[in-house]
């Protein structure tokens, strides 16, 4: 498999992410705190990428290490001093500036030198046999596409056979977004330290990053006393959220759930919607639509209660549900934006999505016990602003949505991002690029809204339900691959999924 969620074990990354601009902070204070110098948790830096390295590629004989001038170069050194004392031939080319290292980069560059090693210009020519590539060039602090000779040593190591090991961050990659506004490296492994930042898991990160490996540099300890502000969410904590039903629940107990769209042409939207709700585990789901769709859902899924969607039917499925979802299908005309209006006051949790965004974008309110699901086009034409800005920064744009629209929001995409008018804020873990396909919203819909009437709050079921999509998808990218999945494939792994309690969600069996 190529996808990021394929190659890395979930257990080894922590679940706390923090600001890449807080890591330099902690960095310090935990230093302090444990007694520990700089120097010291540099040398343990390059220990572990060193190891991982090795590791991956045991039979390498001549790495060639790439430095910058900063803290992440100084890494560098440390991995290509240690390489050559376990008899690897080392090429190190290296940055130079007029403005001095960092002292703990001068003193890894002195040791390197002291042992004999060699510095060689950014512009040499690269040597014939390389087996492996160190990326030391750019660390967390950059804010802005990498300049020359940095930009060419990124294309020249990209252009190359040889494998590419990062060190912290893809040199290029954003730390705090995950942006790559130039330049970038495509690692094949990224080992990283002291805590997880957001621009591994969000953004461009899964395209550049290769397997990820995570370090604490011993500082475990002093991190677990601290409170970090952004979670990574993946299924092994689907079991916080989805424990096993009481023997004698009946539908009543799970939710009664009215899920209202499917216009002229867009049944398929609303019967995936529906079926979805049901996999995920809703007591009762009741479908609103056009009379021409009622027997096609039917057919294909008896099990949903499906009316015609009249200004009668909404007020009494208005009553009589537990949940709300509006969107999958609506379209824009009068049929749906009537249907909308009636929707709009209800007291307790709905879910919008899709059509029902567009119609909000044009009129704008705020509630509190709604759940909206844009992907970056909806979020863009939400907050009146280009996708590219949405894309930029992925976490900003979901804060700026929750200040705006209230309630809890779900930005879709690699990474999608969740966030709450509480300040709570994660990173969706699970899903491949196998979901870039026509009726994957739908489904998420019908999942989160089937969360909301089994009671979950609506910031937990819009986090378990974005984990069980992405997890059912990635258990059928691991069987079948990416291209070709479609969004009721979905439906043959997700109860699997959501039943956490009867099997492990990573074992494909």
């Amino acid at each position: 498999m190529t996808d990021h969620t394929m190659k890395k074990n979930p257990a080894s990354i922590p679940h706390s992410i923090w600001h890449a601009d807080d890591i330099k902070r902690m960095e310090h204070e935990a230093a302090d705190s444990l007694g520990l110098t700089l120097y010291e948790l540099m040398q343990r830096a390059g220990e572990a990428a060193f190891q991982v390295a090795r590791n991956a590629y045991p039979a390498a004989r001549h790495w060639l290490v790439l430095c910058g001038h900063g803290n992440n170069g100084g890494d560098g050194y440390v991995v290509a001093r240690l390489a050559k004392a376990a008899g690897i031939h080392v090429t190190l080319l290296a940055q130079e500036s007029d403005k001095p290292l960092p002292q703990e980069a001068e003193h890894a560059r002195h040791a390197w030198l002291n042992a004999g090693g060699v510095i060689h210009a950014p512009d040499i020519i690269w040597p014939q046999e390389v087996d492996v590539i160190i990326d030391a060039l750019l660390g967390t602090g950059l804010k802005h596409a990498p300049r020359d000779p940095l930009a060419t040593l990124i294309k020249q190591a990209n252009a190359h056979s040889a494998p590419t090991v990062a060190i912290d961050i893809p040199s290029g990659l954003l730390a705090q977004t995950g942006g790559t506004p130039g330049a970038v490296i495509h690692a094949t492994h990224t080992v990283t330290f002291i805590a997880l930042k957001p621009g591994l898991i969000t953004g461009k990160a899964r395209d550049v990053t290769g397997r990820i490996h995570f370090n604490a540099l011993g500082l475990d300890t002093w991190l677990a006393g601290q409170d970090a502000p952004i979670q990574r969410v993946d299924a092994s904590q689907l079991r916080c959220w989805l424990t096993p039903r009481r023997a004698t629940s009946h539908k009543g107990d799970h939710g009664r759930l009215a899920i209202i769209g499917g216009d002229y042409g867009t049944a398929g939207a609303i019967c995936m919607a529906g079926e979805a709700a049901l996999r995920a585990g809703a007591g009762l789901v009741k479908v609103l639509t056009r009379s021409e769709n009622i027997a096609p859902i039917l057919t294909a899924r008896p099990e949903l209660m499906v009316d015609e969607l009249t200004p009668r039917a909404v007020e009494e499925s208005l009553v009589w549900a537990d949940v709300v979802v509006i969107g999958p299908g609506l379209g824009q005309q009068e049929w749906g934006k009537k249907t909308l209006q009636k929707v709009e006051n209800f007291r307790k949790p709905m879910l919008w999505d899709a059509d029902a965004l567009n119609l909000l974008a044009i009129n704008p309110d705020k509630r509190h016990n709604r759940v909206i699901t844009p992907h970056p086009g909806e979020a863009a034409r939400l907050l009146g602003c280009s996708i590219t800005e949405i894309e930029d920064d992925r976490l900003l744009s979901a804060q700026r949505l929750v200040k705006r629209y209230g309630g809890v929001v779900v930005l879709k995409g690699a990474g999608t991002v969740v966030a709450s008018e509480h300040n709570a804020l994660a990173i969706i873990d699970a899903g491949n690029a196998g979901m870039a396909s026509g009726g994957m919203g739908d489904v998420l819909s019908g999942i989160i809204g089937a969360l909301l009437g089994q009671k979950l709050t609506p910031y937990d079921a819009a986090c378990a339900g974005c984990v069980a999509h992405g997890a059912a998808a990635d258990v059928l990218a691991a069987r079948f691959g990416t291209r070709g999945m479609l969004a009721t494939d979905l439906f043959t792994t997700l109860q699997r999924i959501v039943n956490p309690d009867v099997i492990d969600v990573y074992h494909d069996e």
